[in-house]
């Protein structure tokens, strides 16, 4: 072993007078023969600790500094352990042991005696900062104990210090290569080659680009993608070593450590140019200094702080570039330098002969990682299960399928090195080698049994920061992205059939499988090839709500909903009184559909739209409500939309189903007079002046960006829709759905626009698709119609690099930006129209149906549901007229449904399938002298006893066409 720098005590008293060699009097390096090799050390500031091969007993060492800054070494001390120890790590005046089996005891400065730290076990490294400790666990779990005073110990803001091991919760699920410590920070590294800082940034020993303290795990973003595979630290510096052998530095600089020849903080990593070419393989950190190995040169390279002789150069002097530590040639061409190390003003080299290569050392001079799951494990499992093994692969299974650190750290993508490219867009992972393994687990059903139970405990714990990002899912091929959807389809289904017939309290992991379902739909939204909704649906919670036994008080689905749905949901209605009325349990169903609308289908969905609409159309029966006498409009066919307008104006609540009283008119509102109000009005809206909307080619309104002379319109366009929505009418306004996207919040794309206008869509794919001599052809800048879409839009022009931001930043223009306080005013009244949030649980798609109406006719429901009044179903007359309407094109079908309902396109909840029209006699002796009429209040219609099909259908014919004078309510 050579050792050289701060070494008061020679050889630290590992050997006899006989056994240090001295290399030479400058350079303060010394050769240490022991006669049992060393197999690992560390040192701190005040301590320094070593392993013999056989693991058996550790040395410490201690230095002790007296007032006039002298420091002595005290006489070296062995220290018994029950436990054969493989690893150490020393901090300022602390050493923590890692032992064989898994668990750690530290040594203080008060006794040489080890003790147990908490109750760590499976531990494969330990690290020690000056005043706290680190230990990482085989199931990638990692603790942390001791001083917090500078977030050291990555727990969170305002976390005291503690003396027993915390779990760093934020690197939870995250697969780990190493853990390090410097003076008051900390650092993680993963197996995809991210780094993870925490602590004190004084000097910017962080890497994040300033100097602020961390008090949980950061990611050092700019270190992406360079492939780090080891970090060390000095008390305020850090280093880094990538692959390819490059060295980072950052941090404080004050004695030269970081070898950029200044004595400059550097406060992002900083490429030691000196060593560039020289493929260093190995890096160790003192307090301030840092030590950098080239094994196919067999030099080692020293630079920063020196006085004590720690740079081995043979000056006692600070040095700020990397130069080489002046080993002995005599020894050097007879030994192999297997691992290098520093710390406090230390600096060592482990050595073995060139034929005994490695075999002084411990395994733990290669850092275990984080347990994963690999081919050779899978095999022993297969071959091994029968056997009396198999109690000890059941705890193997456990350990590795209950942590998401080893499912997550296996099956990396490690051709060319793609594991190192992990991104928000980039798994890094083989998927290929995760479906072989599983094909292979699924071999012995006894195996995979043991994985499922395994699994389902492990969904349970999940949080969502484990989860993918969008951008990941969206990469998948579309045959893995069906699988996943399937997945946690598959395991929400088995839940809830647990829960009804076991009655087991997965109230919980159903919540989080439903987020799940609900992310990977929305990511299914943005994909070129979409998966079908229905994929998404949960059917056995759908047929229960659509039978209504979740609203039954006594259901066994009550106590399911309540426990997905939790117990602090905020109410979604606005009227107190009202929410008194309403039933908590409903509330949470609510909020579980809000939250999670893609596992159930429209119709169930409709089930519960319509029961919300019915609690609170009972709550109001229940309360007298003297000051909402103003619920119901009346209104004058000629000037529709000014009586209206001025009569919502004057409305002070909006909590009520809206009744509407034509002048001069006796029908009585009961759902028919609201329809025909509504329907009237979407014409109205189309032609009013000021314009709110325009009609684009594609047949579809949309906010006109010319609002002069608006006042309150749009709020009240919006207040319309709101209530058309809520008085379950609908309103004859053909919106795209990037309106019903917007009101729920979601981010409108291009394919938005090709809905509503097709030519403007089609000239910026045109865009996106055109090769480079094309795109800079059309002499684009970032402009639409006079407008800049970013500042100093009209000097940018439009490249193949930036092309995909024009597009976006136009469509923004385009849907959301030109038409800011347009949508923001009808927003408002959206809002205030439609007091009751349940909407929020239907996708656009849904809620633009509910607004504007279902166009798929169920024409032989009209007839199946028909009741008579005057007439039978066998009478001649009836069955004239079933048989002329059955022979009607659907263009007088939809006429015949405007004549008698006021409206050709029906809500979702009152289609077809739903809606009771009445067939009455007219009562006419002369019955061939009239028309059929229709009473839209009532869905009525009126029809005279004709003497012949023939004379039925000109009558019948003539009314739908000219529905606007015969219809009568």
């Amino acid at each position: 072993m050579f050792s050289w720098g701060e070494n008061i005590r020679d050889g630290f008293g590992l050997v006899k007078s006989n056994g240090l060699v001295k290399a030479n009097t400058d350079s303060c390096l010394n050769v240490i023969l022991t006669k049992s090799p060393i197999a690992h050390l560390s040192a701190g500031n005040k301590v320094v600790a070593f392993i013999r091969s056989n693991g058996k007993v550790s040395f410490a060492c201690r230095m002790h500094e007296y007032k006039d800054g002298r420091r002595v070494t005290w006489k070296l001390k062995g220290v018994e352990c029950r436990e054969k120890i493989l690893a150490l790590s020393c901090g300022d005046t602390h050493v923590v042991l890692l032992s064989e089996e898994g668990r750690v005891f530290c040594l203080t400065s008060a006794s040489n005696d080890p003790r147990p730290v908490g109750n760590l076990n499976q531990v494969i490294q330990v690290a020690c900062g000056d005043q706290h400790s680190i230990a990482l666990t085989q199931d990638g779990k990692v603790f942390t104990w001791g001083q917090n005073s500078r977030g050291q110990l990555g727990l969170g803001k305002g976390e005291p210090s503690t003396s027993s091991p915390q779990p760093v919760k934020s690197l939870s699920g995250i697969p780990l290569a190493q853990i390090t410590a410097g003076g008051d920070h900390s650092f993680a590294l993963t197996l995809s080659g991210a780094v993870f800082g925490w602590g004190k940034n004084s000097a910017g020993q962080l890497g994040l680009g300033d100097t602020i303290d961390r008090p949980a795990p950061a990611p050092v973003d700019c270190l992406n993608l360079k492939k780090t595979i080891a970090i060390s630290c000095g008390v305020e510096h850090t280093v880094v070593l990538t692959k390819g052998g490059l060295v980072f530095t950052f941090g404080s600089g004050r004695y030269g450590q970081l070898g950029h020849n200044s004595l400059r903080n550097e406060l992002r990593p900083r490429l030691v140019a000196e060593l560039w070419g020289a493929k260093v393989t190995q890096i160790a950190c003192g307090r301030n200094h840092t030590l950098a190995f080239v094994g196919s040169f067999k030099k080692i390279y020293s630079f920063g702080h020196g006085e004590l002789g720690q740079l081995g150069n043979g000056v006692k002097m600070d040095q700020s570039v990397p130069l080489p530590v002046q080993l002995p040639q005599d020894h050097i061409d007879d030994l192999q330098i297997e691992q290098t190390f520093a710390g406090g003003n230390h600096s060592f080299a482990l050595c073995s002969s060139a034929k005994e290569s490695g075999k002084g050392l411990n395994d733990s001079r290669v850092e275990k990682m984080t347990r994963t799951l690999d081919n050779d494990i899978i095999d022993r499992w297969i071959l091994q299960c029968d056997s009396t093994s198999w109690e000890k692969i059941q705890k193997e299974i456990t350990e590795t399928f209950s942590s998401a650190s080893c499912l997550n750290g296996s099956f990396l993508d490690k051709s060319c090195d793609k594991h190192y490219q992990t991104s928000l867009k980039h798994s890094g992972l083989d998927l290929s080698l995760a479906r072989m393994a599983f094909q292979k687990l699924a071999e012995k059903d006894k195996v995979l049994a043991e994985i499922h139970e395994v699994i389902c405990v492990l969904l349970y714990q999940l949080n969502s920061r484990l989860i993918p990002t969008e951008g990941l899912w969206s990469t998948l091929s579309d045959s893995f992205f069906r699988t996943v959807v399937k997945a946690f389809h598959s395991l929400s289904a088995e839940y809830l059939q647990q829960m009804a017939v076991k009655r087991c309290d997965h109230g919980k992991s159903l919540k989080k499988t439903f987020g799940l379902l609900q992310r990977l739909y929305d990511v299914n939204s943005k994909r070129r090839r979409r998966i079908t909704v229905d994929t998404f649906h949960v059917n056995k919670i759908s047929s229960l709500f659509q039978s209504k036994l979740v609203l039954d008080l006594n259901s066994e689905l009550t106590e399911l909903v309540w426990d997905i749905s939790g117990e602090d949901d905020t109410y979604w209605i606005e009227s107190e009184m009202i929410l008194s009325k309403i039933k908590r349990y409903k509330d949470n169903i609510f909020c579980l559909l809000k939250d999670y609308p893609c596992i159930l289908d429209t119709e169930a969905k409709c089930t519960v739209w319509m029961y919300a609409f019915d609690q609170i159309k009972d709550c109001h029966e229940d309360i007298e409500y003297g000051w909402l006498c103003d619920k119901t409009v009346k209104v004058d066919r000629e000037t529709l939309l000014d009586d209206t307008f001025q009569q919502l104006r004057k409305m002070t609540c909006h909590m009520v189903a809206l009744k509407v009283k034509f002048q001069a008119e006796n029908g009585v509102d009961e759902g028919g007079v609201s329809l025909e109000f509504f329907s009237l009005l979407g014409r109205e809206l189309l032609t009013m002046e000021p314009k709110t909307l325009e009609v684009y080619e594609s047949g579809l309104a949309w906010f006109t960006t010319d609002d002069g002379g608006v006042t309150d319109e749009f709020y009240l366009l919006g207040l319309l829709c709101g209530k058309a929505l809520f008085n379950q009418c609908v309103l004859n306004l053909c919106f795209p759905l990037a309106l019903f996207k917007k009101l729920l919040g979601l981010t409108t794309t291009l394919d938005d626009l090709k809905e509503l206008s097709p030519t403007e869509a089609s000239c910026l794919q045109y865009v996106l698709d055109e090769d480079e001599e094309v795109v800079e052809a059309l002499d684009l800048v970032f402009m639409d119609k006079g407008q800049e879409l970013i500042p100093n839009g009209e000097e940018l022009p439009v490249t193949m690099v930036n092309r995909k931001k024009y597009v976006d930043l136009y469509v923004d223009m385009k849907l959301n930006k030109s038409v800011q306080i347009q949508f923001a005013d009808f927003e408002k009244g959206f809002h205030k129209g439609c007091p009751t949030q349940t909407w929020r649980m239907f996708l656009p798609e849904e809620l633009m149906t509910l607004l504007q109406g279902d166009d798929n006719y169920e024409w032989d429901k009209l007839r199946k549901n028909a009741e008579y009044q005057g007439y039978r179903p066998t009478d001649d007359i009836i069955q004239n007229f079933w048989s002329v309407f059955t022979e009607f094109s659907e263009e007088q079908k939809k006429k015949f449904l405007t004549f008698l309902t006021g409206t050709d396109r029906l809500p979702r909840g009152r289609s077809l399938s739903k809606l009771q029209m009445q067939i009455t006699s007219l009562g006419s002796t002369d019955a061939d002298e009239y028309y059929p009429k229709a009473q839209t209040c009532s869905v009525t219609l009126c029809l005279p006893n004709y003497s012949s099909i023939d004379t039925l259908q000109e009558k019948l014919l003539h009314a739908i066409t000219h529905c606007d004078v015969f219809g009568d309510a």
